[in-house]
């Protein structure tokens, strides 16, 4: 097995929040501003993903799967819309939970 790179890390939370092992890329949570808007709060997620996959060298392109998690499950469209304009047709496999 090749070695696991921690490419960042969070020392007040404990954990990683992106990891290299093998050939996979595994990202932790993705939040920001939290209190704005739905639209604000995901498409600013998506910018703290988009960074963390820069720090291996990825783009959202690179994006398999990804879980959601909602307060609103009426929110769901408003990510259809955001991931449209983000992802630019390379859509990944998504799991929504409320």
């Amino acid at each position: 097995m090749s070695e696991i790179r921690r490419i960042e890390t969070d020392e007040f939370w404990a954990d990683s929040t992106i990891i290299e092992a093998g050939d996979y890329i595994f990202v932790g949570y993705c939040m920001a501003n939290e209190g704005n808007s739905v639209n604000e709060q995901i498409d600013g997620a998506f910018t703290v993903l988009e960074t963390r996959l820069a720090m291996a060298g990825l783009g959202l392109d690179s994006v398999v799967k990804m879980d959601c998690l909602f307060k609103d499950i009426s929110d769901l469209n408003v990510l259809a819309e955001i991931i449209k304009k983000r992802f630019k047709e390379k859509y990944p496999v998504r799991k929504v939970f409320t």
